[in-house]
């Protein structure tokens, strides 16, 4: 079941809506964004491609019990779509445009929609390939490790350290960080990032399509900002730019080279963490982007057509606008107009 964005009448009532204004000049309280940027290796460009997104999908991808996809399956979504997104021949090479050797790579995924019925996760069989596709890449093993807050989230995903090449680790931070650790302000909040975003000269996240009870929509922005310091419960007011101001710091925004979504499930309503297992409905797609803002975007979108056709109100009606993205979209982080995306669908 694949609900495309066809109708683009629709997507531009939605996620287009007009919001206030956010730039630079305007971090409400924040620390300045400069400071603990990570560098890529001597004379290495990671690939950054704003605005573009692949999206791979392909029918029956599911296992009989209709939560996780099928091993092969989601590694061949996977190779497809990063080979159509960096042109590459293999899968090797195309993470070879996103990290160096020389990196130390961190990949961050997101259990917390597993924590209920809803069954929501990262999911292995697709985690797995991308590990092994970093290794392919050149990366040593032993430079790579996979992180989330809890070991309940880690354990939502169904990643083992055992089920990945040997030497790559697991990590679970539990919102702590090393007593080194810069102490910033953003909105007025204090924070500190924790010490496996921070080890990291490169960051792979591995996020989902999911509604979220108090921001309306979350994905790859959220992942990488409230899955990486200490308080997010701090960070959680509702129509809030605070996701935008903590992915606005050097400290994320300079290391994250890659979004993968994973989209074998999406939920519509309910998320994450009240369960409607009813709400949580398949996608079977795998999405490939650079660019945070275009990728939320189009989820957001996303689920408003979702929630459109079973009769709810869309999240903007519903009081739980996503305005973070257009204030993401204003700070320069990425693209947030449909007409500036350029989406490849590819159906296999």
């Amino acid at each position: 079941m694949s609900h495309v964005m066809s109708r683009r009448a629709f997507l531009e009532g939605t996620a287009l809506a007009a919001s206030a204004v956010l730039t630079s000049a305007d971090l409400l309280g924040a620390d300045p964004p400069a400071g603990w940027a990570a560098s890529p290796p001597a004379g290495f460009v990671p690939m950054a491609a704003p605005g573009k997104i692949v999206k791979v999908s392909k029918s029956d991808v599911l296992q009989p019990n209709k939560l996780f996809p099928k091993p092969e399956a989601a590694r061949q979504m996977l190779e497809r779509a990063m080979l159509e997104f960096t042109g590459e021949t293999d899968l090797g090479k195309a993470f070879a445009r996103f990290v160096h050797k020389d990196d130390k790579v961190a990949v961050k995924l997101n259990g917390i929609g597993a924590q209920t019925g809803a069954s929501m996760g990262t999911n292995k069989e697709l985690v797995i390939p991308i590990v092994e596709g970093l290794v392919a890449s050149g990366v040593p093993a032993t430079s790579i490790v996979v992180y989330e807050q809890y070991t309940s989230f880690l354990n939502g995903t169904r990643v083992r350290e055992k089920d990945l090449p040997k030497g790559v680790k697991t990590v679970v931070h539990g919102n702590n960080a090393p007593a080194t650790a810069r102490e910033i302000r953003v909105d007025r909040i204090r924070t500190k990032f924790v010490a496996p975003l921070t080890d990291a000269t490169a960051v792979i996240s591995v996020d989902l399509i999911k509604d979220h009870a108090i921001q309306g929509y979350t994905g790859c922005m959220k992942n990488m900002t409230h899955g990486s310091i200490i308080n997010p419960s701090a960070f959680h007011a509702a129509k809030s730019p605070q996701i935008a101001l903590l992915y606005a710091q050097d400290v994320i925004k300079s290391r994250v080279r890659l979004h993968i979504t994973d989209g074998f499930k999406l939920i519509y309503d309910g998320g994450p963490l009240d369960s409607k297992p009813q709400c949580r409905v398949p996608h079977e797609s795998v999405y490939v982007a650079t660019d945070p803002v275009a990728m939320d975007t189009i989820g957001w979108a996303l689920l408003d057509k979702w929630r459109q056709d079973k009769k709810l109100p869309t999240l903007a009606k519903a009081g739980r606008e996503p305005t973070y993205i257009h204030d993401a979209a204003n700070l320069g982080l990425g693209l947030g107009k449909l007409d500036d995306i350029a989406m490849r669908e590819i159906t296999l």
